[in-house]
């Protein structure tokens, strides 16, 4: 498989596409006025805590207090109110775990240390939160999720800070190695590594990066991780909550840290800064990758000149068209996402079944990949084509797993069931492209429908009839559209309407109404 990143960044803009194989899979976008927080350390304070739902709001600084659950409480981590009283040594007792789409090769080791460190924890299993956490108390916390739609962001007291080829976990004595490491060989020599080198008690995960590193650059990557924790520290110490003790890197850099990869084949940029710091970045954690790098030559967009501008405009469509004529259907909510495949107009030339066959498994490499561009999160109901042969159905649900190997963020998927459905969950800590890029609809509010013309003309009908006995002349003031129903094809309606109500009935064509909006009025 071929690799390529694409780093764009024009007008406080910033934009990185993954290819591979010359497909989309991935779009990321940050604009200077919305930077993602997912990876951001703050001091923060609690304003509430709610032992009924085992949670607490804490005030980081933002617009909604950020929102903390229980099970990412450790009771080490809460601190003094009183910022000068902090202990000195409040980054040696920080636990560890942020789980990011970024981090999702070591999501997993993540989650096994953190629930290992929580074990450690004297009489927590059953503790309620009002026994962890006061309000007014100052905590140091790590933002997991981003804030989507109306949810404040969901923080976490287990801190984890991702360098080049380690992930640091501060407290936590768990050392683990990325799954996608899978020479068992290779996994005890970096092991045994990285416990011969870590000089405290803080945790290490080895990133699949790090596969096949000397001790020199996992220490020097240790010592980057050790003096950045110890910063925070200081922070901490000196500022008072709510405030921002250290913001993750930027999509750019993070984009090098996570992405650019010995796998990837080239890293294209259109700007001659981000170049710089790119270089410099790679300079000082992965020179051998240098000549990888490059700026972009192309007379046209970098978006364009890679076709990634016409796969963003597709990823924004409820319905995509697949070759062979077949489609799939995408309907997101709020924390469910239901994906339908139809055959449209494939008919194929074989029979029903292995028609069916084929559509379903050309959907299944579709559907990963809208997953991925998309980033869609939470749970998702798939409805493949019903299959009658439990083989094809095997066959489609292998297919399917096989294909999100790829995928970078954290699934998990049960068998088809005997209506032909996937049912399946994906770990989704920004928001969806969709809702990156977009915005809901003026007219209907996100819903995706309106109320039809002839709906709204036969409202405006009922409530003129209940000026029936009231005196004077009515008049109606309508969207243009709506005027154009009344007068002509619902005309007859309208004259038996100004018959019941014994009086004539003017109709105003509104251009600023918006298309369900009206007004009956009376003018004496």
């Amino acid at each position: 498989m071929t690799a390529t990143i694409l780093i764009n960044r024009s007008f406080g803009e910033t934009r990185v596409a993954l290819l591979e194989d010359g497909v989309v899979s991935e779009v990321y976008v940050e604009r200077n006025h919305e930077l993602g927080l997912v990876g951001n350390i703050y001091k923060g304070r609690v304003t509430r805590v709610l032992p009924g739902m085992q949670a607490a709001f804490v005030d980081i600084g933002l617009q909604r207090a950020a929102f903390l659950y229980a099970d990412d409480i450790r009771p080490l981590e809460k601190t003094s109110k009183n910022p000068k009283s902090i202990d000195s040594s409040l980054p040696e007792e920080q636990p560890h775990g942020v789980e990011d789409e970024k981090l999702a090769h070591e999501a997993d080791i993540i989650e096994h240390a953190k629930a290992e460190a929580r074990e450690q924890e004297p009489h927590r299993e059953h503790a309620s939160i009002d026994t962890l956490i006061k309000e007014g108390d100052e905590i140091v916390c790590q933002v997991s999720k981003d804030p989507i739609g109306s949810k404040g962001a969901r923080i976490t007291t287990y801190i984890s800070l991702p360098g080049r080829y380690l992930v640091y976990m501060p407290n936590t004595d768990h050392v683990g190695v990325s799954k996608r490491i899978t020479e068992e060989s290779e996994r005890k020599r970096l092991r045994e590594l990285v416990e011969a080198l870590r000089t405290d008690s803080g945790g290490y995960i080895v990133r699949t990066e790090g596969a096949s590193l000397s001790g020199e650059k996992l220490r020097e990557d240790m010592l980057f991780l050790e003096t950045m924790w110890q910063e925070v520290g200081q922070d901490t110490k000196n500022r008072q909550a709510p405030a921002l003790l250290q913001a993750d890197l930027d999509l750019v850099l993070r984009a090098t840290r996570d992405l650019f990869t010995h796998d990837v084949d080239k890293l294209v940029i259109d700007n001659a800064k981000e170049l710089e710091r790119v270089t410099n970045f790679l300079s000082k954690f992965s020179p051998e990758l240098l000549e990888r790098v490059s700026l972009s030559q192309s007379k046209v967009g970098l978006f364009e000149h890679y076709s990634v501008e016409g796969e963003i405009e597709r990823a924004l469509q409820r319905k995509v068209g697949m070759k062979s004529g077949a489609s799939i259907v995408i309907d997101q909510a709020e924390a469910l996402t239901a994906i339908d495949v139809n055959t449209g107009g494939f008919v194929g030339k074989q029979n029903l079944e292995a028609t069916i066959l084929r559509t379903n498994l050309e959907a299944v490499k579709e559907i990963v990949t809208q997953l991925r561009l998309r980033n869609i999160g939470g749970i998702i109901v798939i409805d493949f084509i019903d299959m009658e042969s439990a083989d094809d159905r095997e066959r489609v649900y292998n297919a399917f797993v096989e294909e999100l190997k790829r995928d970078r963020a954290k699934t998990h998927v049960l068998p088809i069931s005997g209506l032909g459905v996937i049912e399946m969950t994906r770990k989704r800590v920004r928001e969806s492209l969709g809702r990156r890029l977009t915005e809901p609809c003026p007219y209907c509010e996100g819903r995706g429908r309106i109320r039809s013309r002839s709906t709204i003309a036969h409202e405006i009908f009922r409530e003129v009839s209940r000026q029936a006995n009231k005196d004077g002349h009515v008049m109606v003031l309508a969207n243009p559209e709506i005027a154009a129903i009344l007068a002509e094809e619902e005309s007859d309606t309208l004259s038996k309407v100004e018959e019941f109500i014994g009086k004539s009935v003017v109709v105003e064509a509104r251009s600023d109404f918006h298309h369900e909006a009206y007004r009956v009025v009376l003018r004496r």
